[in-house]
């Protein structure tokens, strides 16, 4: 049986709202980023010019995929709100303090099990 969250729906309500700001603000961000490279306007008849380019281009890009990535975790964050699991522990089922979801919105495990998580896998070499 699956455990339903402690928080009160207008704290829910607060996660909801930053959840989804953000989001908002890296899909902004992104459009920004295909607008730039798509304009065309840079031709750099230097060699390192144009190298230079195409490193920022790639690290602008590594960005934008971790960010859609953060993205993804954030709509099922926003799921979890929906389905009334929000804030509860995947690892043991107890809640996941407010300090910690206002740290990270995304999180899916209490501060415990997520640094027994880290130590185990620090042990493991991981």
């Amino acid at each position: 049986m699956e455990k339903q969250t402690t928080l009160k729906p207008e704290k829910l309500e607060v996660f909801r709202a930053m959840l989804i700001q953000k989001i908002n603000e890296l899909l902004s961000e992104a459009g920004k980023t295909v607008s730039e490279m798509t304009n065309g306007k840079e031709n750099f008849p230097d060699p390192n010019d144009r190298a230079s380019l195409e490193s920022d281009r790639n690290f602008e890009l590594r960005i934008r995929d971790r960010e859609r990535k953060l993205i993804m975790k954030m709509q099922e964050a926003i799921k979890r709100i929906d389905d009334g699991v929000y804030g509860i522990c995947e690892a043991c089922g107890g809640p996941i303090s407010e300090k910690r979801l206002l740290a990270r919105p995304v999180t899916t495990e209490c501060i415990d099990c997520k640094t027994k998580q880290e130590k185990m896998e620090k042990l493991k070499g991981e």
